[in-house]
């Protein structure tokens, strides 16, 4: 019934031949990747001007200049991820990129900062679109969090589907907010300049600054407006999830992608400033005021609302997007647990998917979906990957020195100087408000990260059989086993595990700890009636515990066993084929077999018994 009701809802398995159906083209490719970057301008500019508004009306100039150098930024990063998505077609951006060219490390470091990003985006993504939501429902602002976490779980299921069903339903309302937000640039230019109808601000701007204006006051608004950059790196992560040429489709749609960021962002800035736009905490957000300015409350008005919330709720993608493949590409690596290299039914990483849910649903409970506290943490995992990226390129070019390197190796490291400026001026801005929280994160993560390769390392040494001559190698080793029957009492389970048992061998012991003296003479009495000549080891416990002592008994035979005896625990479990039926049983048998799998002496079977299984017989 439960794979039904899952085949229902996430759709039938696929085969691995359809694998490469479930991939992107250039339009469906362009929606998904786009969704958290071009998203990211629907709170970049009302970012900004939270800094700015401090200077009054002079907020609006220093907004223009502001955006210029974001968008100079942007035109940067795009020709630096181009040039990574040329060298490394097979996807993992700035993590495979500084691990191959700057060391493990550097390449873990940019790893954790991507991972960061890509947990923060579906956070931030969620919460800010459940923001432009309350903008035109203020009644909802009560079940913001509630509204947030369903919505991640909608997500959830929508991309365990698969790549190419969860891009078609995606694509519709991505190219629907793209459009609408190009017409009301366009049309809000137009009926400023053209048409002169200049309407009056629907919050008044502070005339006096309550600030001086200062260097860092700039920088720190630059550092709050950088958000609009994240998503640009998830292109070059994702390079196998595109179809062939997946290269050439890549570099397209990074292109299309930087464009589309410049028209936006810039366009909402622009307009921000030509209809007085105004930040208002947990008010209407700045597309609100442009929109409603523009349009009035008409249609076209709700219309911008809810394309905004629904991209801003999409841009969760590029993160279900580029998560799971950077988790691929790390797991491959032996950095990460090797569930995350599993595709699921669906051919998607459905592990990946589930962890970065998971994790994104516990920030917005702690974080009570404020996406004003959830930015700061934002950009920075994302800028430190950008940096080490770069300078990775650089080093890659160096050691390459094919056809046009020095102009390559030039690009890169000015994008390398860039951000790493980006960066510093990031953390500095923004570590009281909660960048110190990555700094912190990601040494742990490496920390995580060098243990299960460790781990991994020596499970892998242990088990190599590289130093073994394969020839000389014995399989027909015999060993004689002494077999153990846990038994709490005599049933059809326990007497079909004690048949199959002396199948095996003729050293049967049925062992019964209990923690009931009536029931254990009991059973010695049944037992009497049978005609066995298998041992029973029946002990009284006295302190009511089983499990202890019936572990400690077989530790006790496995340690007495002589060179060439091994123990076997043949472990007696009923089966029911009732609805709920496992849930009502006690799983006691599970803990046997965890706990004496530690040893090494120690072989432990199941021996199903299926209820029902002798009615049907006879």
């Amino acid at each position: 019934m439960l794979t039904k009701f899952l085949d229902v809802l996430l759709g039938e398995p696929l085969a691995n031949e359809q694998g490469s159906h479930e991939k992107y083209n250039i339009p469906f490719g362009l929606a998904i990747m786009a969704s958290d970057a071009i998203s990211s301008v629907a709170y970049a500019a009302q970012e900004i001007l939270f800094v700015l508004i401090v200077l009054g009306v002079a907020a609006y100039q220093w907004l223009t200049w502001t955006s210029f150098m974001i968008i100079g930024l942007l035109i940067i990063l795009t020709i630096s991820y181009i040039q990574i998505i040329r060298a490394y077609p097979q996807g993992g951006g700035a993590y495979k990129v500084a691990k191959e060219n700057i060391g493990t490390k550097a390449g873990l470091a940019a790893g954790a900062g991507l991972i960061i990003s890509y947990i923060l985006t579906v956070a931030v993504s969620a919460s800010a679109g459940a923001d432009a939501i309350i903008s035109a429902f203020s009644g909802l602002a009560q079940y913001k969090v509630a509204f947030v976490l369903t919505i991640i779980v909608i997500l959830t299921i929508l991309n365990l589907r698969g790549i190419s069903e969860s891009s078609r339903i995606f694509a519709i309302p991505t190219y629907i907010f793209i459009f609408s937000m190009i017409f009301m640039i366009v049309y809000g230019l137009i009926k400023y300049f053209i048409l002169g109808i200049h309407p009056e601000p629907m919050y008044s701007v502070p005339s006096v600054a309550t600030e001086d204006l200062s260097i860092f006051l700039i920088l720190r608004a630059f550092s709050s407006g950088c958000s609009a950059l994240t998503g640009v790196e998830a292109v070059s992560n994702s390079v196998p999830n595109f179809k062939e040429p997946s290269q050439r489709n890549a570099k397209t749609v990074m292109i299309l992608l930087a464009g589309l960021i410049f028209f936006v962002f810039g366009g909402t800035s622009v307009l921000a400033i030509f209809y007085t736009a105004i930040p208002i905490p947990n008010g209407p957000t700045v597309v609100s005021q442009i929109a409603s300015a523009i349009f009035g409350n008409g249609f076209m008005y709700y219309v911008i609302q809810f394309s905004t919330a629904v991209i801003l709720l999409m841009a969760c993608n590029t993160a279900y997007t580029g998560f799971p493949m950077l988790m691929y590409i790390v797991g491959k690596d032996g950095f990460v647990p090797r569930q995350f290299t599993v595709r699921g039914k669906r051919l998607s990483f459905s592990f990946g998917i589930i962890a970065l849910s998971f994790i994104a649903c516990l920030l917005v409970i702690i974080f009570k979906a404020d996406t004003h506290r959830l930015i700061p943490l934002y950009a920075i995992g994302v800028f430190i990957s950008f940096n080490l990226g770069q300078y990775g390129m650089v080093n890659h070019w160096r050691k390459e020195k094919d056809k046009g390197w020095l102009k390559r190796a030039f690009i890169n490291g000015f994008g390398a100087l860039v951000t790493l400026m980006t960066t510093i001026i990031i953390l500095v801005e923004k570590f009281s408000e909660g960048a110190f929280i990555v700094v912190i994160l990601i040494p742990i993560i490496m920390l995580i990260q060098l243990r299960i390769k460790k781990h991994y390392d020596k499970v892998a040494s242990g088990l190599s059989i590289s130093q073994l001559n394969l020839k000389k190698v014995d399989l027909r080793i015999k060993y004689t086993h002494i077999v153990i029957v846990p038994i709490a009492s005599l049933n059809r389970a326990t007497i079909g595990a004690l048949q199959y048992a002396q199948s095996v061998s003729d050293n049967v012991i049925a062992l019964n700890i209990s923690p009931d003296k009536e029931s254990m003479e009991k059973l010695k009495a049944r037992w009497s009636e049978l005609n066995t000549d298998i041992l029973l080891v029946a002990k009284y416990s006295p302190f009511r515990a089983v499990v202890t002592p019936l572990l400690k008994n077989i530790e006790l035979i496995a340690n007495s066993a002589a060179k060439g005896e091994k123990i076997t625990v043949i472990v007696p479990q009923f089966v029911t084929h009732e609805r709920f039926g496992e849930v009502l049983h006690n799983h006691t048998s599970f803990f046997i077999r965890e706990t004496l799998l530690k040893n090494n002496n120690i072989i432990v079977s199941t021996y199903p018994y299926h209820l029902g299984d002798d009615e049907k017989e006879n």
